[in-house]
């Protein structure tokens, strides 16, 4: 982590876990557990169905709200999709752009990852954009170039001055939800490509205001040695965010 250039950004993944009856008991424990985190922001993704709930139990507090996925399209006949603009209307101001389980599962392209960055700038949304290899791409050596075209594409056309909105996560494919984890000299590389790439876009300055974080099973065991990688700003945190505990742990971890 490097605080004197940039945020460091610890968000919480639920992807589809937990209920909305049980958002009010999961902020109440949370709060008191994440209340002295002045150097880290803290941001919870939950389903669609949660963000209202979510929004309303953290209102009082310093974690703000964030959706895991949006369409491109503004408006119209596009069944089952939530645009930028209902997010923010909503009061949500972060979105997870492009997870790997949209991506492999869902058929989500990197120009479909584009066409949602822009659509979340255009409504001041700070976009989580996740990039990262499978295991096969990784042990045939093409993780830089394979995550460099990622970040290359999600990035077109985006202006200078929007990217200092923009957080990008680094996902390996093979560590999300296997308990597997980069170790933290490798995860430090790959986000160091990262910000390599971002620095051929838009220059020095630019690239050392972007946070990027690690989002491969991070949990509270490995958070502090991840964290400490001078390219590691925070992590995406996934099933370790289920429970306040662990999660606070990891908030606390990047907090030191």
């Amino acid at each position: 982590m490097n605080r004197k250039y940039r945020h460091t950004v610890i968000a919480a993944n639920w992807k589809m876990n937990l209920l909305p009856s049980k958002v009010k008991a999961y902020a109440d424990e949370l709060k008191p557990l994440t209340a002295q985190a002045k150097w880290c922001d803290i941001v919870v993704c939950p389903p669609f169905v949660m963000l209202p709930a979510v929004i309303k139990a953290f209102r009082s507090s310093r974690i703000s709200t964030g959706a895991q996925n949006l369409s491109d399209k503004e408006s119209g006949a596009f069944t089952g999709e939530v645009s930028a603009s209902q997010l923010a209307d909503l009061g949500v101001h972060y979105v997870i752009i492009g997870h790997s389980e949209r991506r492999r599962l869902y058929g989500e392209t990197d120009s479909a990852v584009n066409g949602k960055i822009h659509a979340a700038l255009r409504e001041n949304l700070r976009p989580i954009v996740c990039v990262g290899e499978s295991e096969q791409e990784r042990e045939t050596g093409v993780t830089a170039e394979l995550v460099s075209l990622q970040v290359k594409t999600a990035l077109r056309d985006v202006p200078a001055q929007k990217m200092r909105r923009i957080i990008i996560a680094y996902e390996p494919i093979w560590a999300i939800g296997t308990g597997k984890t980069a170790t933290s000299e490798d995860a430090g590389a790959v986000c160091g490509t990262i910000r390599s790439v971002v620095r051929s876009l838009y220059g020095a300055r630019t690239a050392r205001a972007v946070s990027i974080l690690y989002g491969g099973s991070m949990n509270a065991r490995n958070a502090c040695e991840l964290l400490s990688q001078p390219d590691i700003d925070g992590g995406l945190i996934g099933g370790a965010s289920l429970s306040p505990v662990d999660f606070a742990a990891i908030v606390d971890a990047a907090n030191q």
